[in-house]
């Protein structure tokens, strides 16, 4: 391996390939290098206890979901190099890739199965523990058969900007020198930018124009409203995603915030609208835009993705059918003939283990809904197997593909588009009230596992082909953190219920599970779903389809909050600037290259205090800034703002050939 000061990733990571260009990773592919060791899997299962059970308990009783990645890539660079372990860079991304199951695990989970405490009704160990497993294992298994189209096929198309940040986190680390130095403070400068904000309220974290007079106005009487986060971590996160991306996902937030959210208050202003039954009692002309977009104009995105999805999977269809033929090619193989030797950064598990893998747990799905107490009948456990497989089967490539593009995975809204197609099929096959909305959420607990796994190990997987890891010993280990995740969730649920509890006073936020029961209960008791909204977004996903507009994208744009979308144009603009400034195209990828380490420093930084910032949420620290942040936060917050864009601007047009 090249000496360690010099290692960085190759010109061509994040660029397309020319014709005929490949591209070689770190490690190269004709060498062996430590990966799978007792060090790197011990320590990896390690992360996953820690992980899993910190993600949890915070993201219930603080509301505050942190991505686990980043922190376990960190924590790992750390304790391979205070051991002075050799070669640790392999070993290094097999701990991250098996820690990294805490995070989406917990996601899977938390979503969806406290809501059955929320709605009163009672939930076990087994069932928790088998939800979460099933689902991991089917987002694992599912996504193996598209690694090489999204990490090798479309390499340079997409962003992954979590995977980038990661990377460029385990690199630096191993290698110290200039990038080391750099990823290191731009660190320091965003974990404590965002740690301020998130713990002490020196500044408020988002800035609206409701901040002037006329602002507030605008925003009481005709619903229009603008908001921008000001973390540096999401600042990061827009530099990687680019200009493109970022546009198209601020379009759909501009189309809903300032077309849809006004027409609905000025069309229906003094009308109660109540789509699916949930008790609303409010006029939509006394909501604020806020109110409109959570009880209404986000439905819209959710169709949008939906029917996105369908459209991607329908395009992709080339890409499910090769996969498909490389599992029927491998059973038609005569007994004894050779296989075609692939390079071992390319070597996935083979496609028979992947298709009895898939088809053991399909059938461990179905005894898990039959004779787990899930359901009543072997026909209603039938009907909940399809849901499971179809759905999982074909979100899986839309969870990745938007992690891919915006690092955000938009699983609570194709949780949601589950459970109501969930909660309309075991409606008509007799499944309703208690039981059903039990049923429905276990389901809904293994599909939106299986799709937050499905997005966050593509991330994995990315990292793993820009270093040069073996791809089938990061698939193989999966599944043993899925395992120990699984375990620590549902216990760690379990033991919250019963010291805290979900509901009444001082219980847990839950703020998606309380979302999905809201969801299920009218819906199990005659109510309806949005159809109306979903169909909405429906046809503008098919619009924007015929119009070459990145559907996916655009409608992201219309589910995920305005504040958080707004700086990924930032982020995206300055990745611009700094990259387009000289004639002279090296220079050029120069500054762009040290743009990206300080966006990931950023992202890295505002990760890792974003843990710490929770636990002392939780620890009740907020004694110090609040009551100025209350009165000057949002006024005094664009000065730090400007001052970590102007940082990120002048330090990369700083970086030299």
């Amino acid at each position: 391996m090249e000496d360690k000061k010099n290692l960085s990733l190759p010109e061509n990571a994040h660029r397309p390939l020319e014709k005929g260009e490949k591209y070689k990773p770190i490690l190269p592919a004709d060498k062996k290098f430590p990966e799978v060791t007792a060090y790197s899997v011990l320590m990896g299962l390690l992360m996953v206890i820690i992980f899993s059970a910190a993600a949890a308990y915070l993201g219930l009783k603080v509301g505050q979901v942190f991505e686990a990645a980043i922190p376990i890539a960190i924590l790992a660079v750390g304790i391979t190099g205070a051991l002075g372990k050799k070669d640790g860079l392999g070993q290094n991304v097999i701990i991250q890739s098996i820690g990294a199951c805490s995070g989406v695990i917990v996601a899977g989970a938390i979503f969806t199965l406290p809501a059955i405490y929320i709605l009163g009704l009672d939930v076990n160990f087994g069932q928790m523990f088998m939800s979460s497993l099933l689902g991991g294992i089917l987002g694992i298994l599912f996504l193996i058969p598209f690694r090489k189209y999204f990490v090798k096929e479309m390499h340079g198309q997409y962003p992954f900007p979590e995977a980038t940040a990661t990377t460029q986190v385990l690199v630096s680390g191993e290698s110290g020198g200039k990038s080391a130095k750099t990823l290191l403070v731009a660190g320091l400068i965003g974990g404590l930018y965002d740690f301020i904000v998130a713990t002490f309220g020196a500044w408020s974290e988002t800035v609206t124009t409701t901040v002037m007079h006329w602002g507030k106005v605008v925003s009481d009487k005709a619903k229009v409203v603008l908001k921008l986060n000001t973390g540096a971590a999401v600042l990061g996160l827009g530099y990687i995603v680019g200009l493109k991306y970022a546009f198209v996902i601020c379009c759909g937030s501009f189309l809903v915030w300032l077309v849809i959210i006004p027409l609905m208050n000025l069309i229906w202003g003094g009308q109660v609208i109540d789509l699916m039954g949930t008790g609303i009692a409010q006029t939509i002309s006394q909501m604020s835009p806020d109110q409109i977009f959570k009880e209404y104009a986000r439905h819209i995105g959710i169709g949008g993705i939906a029917t996105a999805g369908i459209i991607g999977i329908i395009k992709s269809a080339g890409v499910i059918k090769s996969a498909v033929g490389l599992a029927a090619g491998e059973f038609k193989k005569r007994p004894g003939a050779k296989a075609e030797a692939a390079e071992r950064t390319d070597k996935d598990l083979s496609m028979k283990v992947i298709v009895f893998g898939i088809a053991i747990t399909l059938l461990a799905v179905f005894a898990f809904f039959g004779l787990g107490g899930v359901v009543n009948n072997i026909w209603q456990a039938l009907i909940g197997l399809l849901i499971v497989a179809v759905i999982s089967f074909l979100f899986t490539t839309v969870a990745a593909n938007a992690i891919a593009i915006v690092g955000t995975n938009p699983v609570s809204g194709m949780t949601i588009m589950t459970l109501i197609i969930t909660a309309l099929v075991l409606v008509a096959v007799g499944l309703k009230g208690n039981a059903g909305m039990v049923a429905a959420m276990l389901i809904g607990g293994v599909v939106c596992t299986a799709l937050s796994m499905a997005g966050g190990f593509i991330t994995d997987l990315k990292i793993g082909y820009w270093i040069g890891t073996t791809p089938a010993k990061q698939e193989a280990w999966k599944f043993l953190g899925t395992v120990v995740a699984a375990a620590t969730v549902g216990g760690v649920m379990i033991i919250l219920n019963k010291t805290y509890g979900f509901v009444g006073d001082n219980a847990l936020v839950a703020p998606q599970a309380n979302a999905m029961a809201a969801v299920i209960q009218p819906m199990m008791n005659g109510g309806s779903a949005p159809w109306l909204l979903y169909g909405i977004g429906a046809a503008i996903a098919i619009i924007l389809n015929f119009c070459k507009v990145p559907a996916l994208a655009f409608c992201l744009g219309m589910f995920i909050p305005i504040d958080l979308n707004l700086p990924l144009l930032l982020g995206g603009a300055i990745s611009w600037y700094v990259s387009t400034r000289s004639q002279d195209k090296e220079l050029n990828a120069a500054r762009q290259e040290k743009g990206t380490l300080i966006a990931s420093g950023f992202i890295a930084g505002g990760a890792l205090m974003g843990v710490v910032s929770a636990i002392l949420k939780f620890a009740k620290v907020d004694w110090f800034m609040y009551n100025w942040n209350a009165a000057y936060g949002e006024a005094i917050a664009i000065i730090p703002l400007i001052g970590i864009v102007l940082y990120m601007l002048f330090s990369s047009l700083k970086a030299q050939k």
